[in-house]
């Protein structure tokens, strides 16, 4: 189903149904003090499953929970990159169409009634359909956003633990304060008055599969050395609005390959993108330019990260599983805004800042109106390139990641001891014009 199916659905008969639960739903029971069996329901974006992850680390450290998970099938590989939840927790939901939607939404049911849920977090913004999975986990304490005084948010009065969702902190944090108001001591209106820090929201980082570096490297054998920038250059039908205009990228890609010369290009995607990425290479027309798109792994794109230097990519989930392998991204945004969706790695979040972006949230249930992105053709690559020139002229010929095997690190001797002597000399140097004044 495409998404703005799935939008009437959760509206037509999610509203009707959430309802009819209100209606039913007996009082809450009183929560154990230690809970066994947490559930987090994220079904729809990829990246907000590592997003997430901080928060479902926490509760597992406070709680000593045994951590499951429910998202929809197609975006199953994405809770394989942290490893935070084993995978016999995980349950996938099929959305290709309205009939095993259903099928597997009672399946669901009895699957979370097995595994005897004590603890229902739901990660999504403001969805009906969640808002019933978490009811019908059968979770003594269901926590998630609610509404308040908010119009035309409505999803039933189905959460024993609402929290008042922030549009002013990062998503992430959001997660988190999910995760406060289940362990609070008392209940509040609304949950959560914590404040969140941002040490909170660190990723964490898995070790690299032996079997996903080698497979990379087997790939890259051709590479001679050079580093590696990737380009992500689509972001789905979800959002399309979110894409960087192709010939933007094109022009990027001529810039980046002519100010440095010891740099690859390699465009990543998924094996619907073979096609677009073939067509950008071929605009490029450079040997050192080529696509990747459909022959790597989700689970295996962390290596390919530890094997590049840099990622420059639209506001989409390659920008948040980069964090995943400490590889620094530069993310384009246009229609939503990166004080919410900002990489929780190293990079910066680029935005042209017009007067109507960002134009998706929670209360338009990220549907914009627009019907002209000018907020992403207003991203210029200069600008782009200038924020590459930040990590690709201070860093060594060789990767900043894991090297290859075989291969002695290349590492750049005196790079950072040479940014401190650059910064102190400038300190020196302002001091002394400071000094004659």
């Amino acid at each position: 189903m495409n998404i703005d199916t799935m939008r009437r659905i959760d509206r037509w008969v999610g509203v009707p149904l959430c309802v009819l639960a209100t209606l039913v739903s007996r009082p809450a029971r009183r929560r154990a003090e230690a809970p066994r069996n947490a559930l987090f329901i994220e079904l729809s974006e990829m990246g907000s499953v590592v997003l997430a992850d901080p928060a479902m680390r926490k509760l597992r450290r406070l709680t000593g929970c045994d951590p499951h998970f429910v998202i929809f099938a197609a975006n199953r590989a994405s809770l394989d990159l942290l490893r935070t939840v084993p995978s016999d927790n995980v349950f996938a939901i099929r959305a290709d169409s309205f009939w095993r939607l259903a099928a597997d939404s009672l399946r669901f049911v009895a699957w979370a009634r097995r595994r005897r849920i004590d603890v229902a977090i739901d990660l999504e913004l403001f969805s009906r359909y969640s808002a019933l999975l978490t009811w019908a986990s059968g979770a003594a304490t269901r926590a998630g956003f609610h509404r308040f005084h908010a119009e035309g948010l409505y999803r039933g009065d189905l959460l024993t633990h609402r929290v008042a969702y922030n549009p002013h902190i990062h998503i992430a944090k959001n997660f988190v304060a999910l995760v406060n108001a289940v362990v609070a001591p008392a209940a509040e209106r609304p949950f959560s008055k914590t404040r969140i820090e941002d040490d909170e929201i660190r990723i964490d980082p898995p070790p690299l599969r032996p079997e996903a570096l080698a497979r990379v490297d087997r790939l890259l054998a051709g590479h001679d050395g050079r580093r590696i920038v990737l380009i992500n250059a689509n972001a789905g039908d979800m959002l399309p609005h979110r894409r960087w205009p192709a010939e933007l990228v094109v022009s990027l890609i001529r810039l980046a390959l002519a100010r440095w010369p010891d740099i690859r290009v390699l465009l990543t995607g998924t094996a619907a993108e073979i096609d677009h990425s073939a067509a950008l290479c071929e605009a490029v027309d450079d040997p050192r330019c080529a696509s990747l798109a459909g022959r790597l792994d989700l689970a295996e794109l962390p290596a390919l990260y530890a094997r590049a230097v840099l990622m420059v990519t639209n506001d989409s989930g390659p920008g948040h599983f980069a964090a995943v392998a400490g590889m620094p991204a530069i993310v384009l945004f246009g229609p939503e805004t990166p004080a919410l969706y900002g990489p929780l790695g190293p990079g910066v979040a680029l935005s042209a800042g017009l007067a109507c972006s960002p134009c998706v949230s929670a209360a338009n249930h990220r549907k914009t109106a627009c019907d002209d992105p000018v907020c992403m053709r207003a991203i210029a690559p200069d600008e782009v390139l200038r924020a590459m020139a930040v990590w690709l002229d201070g860093l060594s010929d060789g990767h900043r990641g894991v090297e290859p095997a075989g291969r002695e690190p290349q590492r750049d001797r005196g790079a950072d001891a040479d940014l401190a002597g650059d910064l102190e000399s400038a300190a020196m140097q302002l001091d002394e014009v400071l000094g004659q004044r």
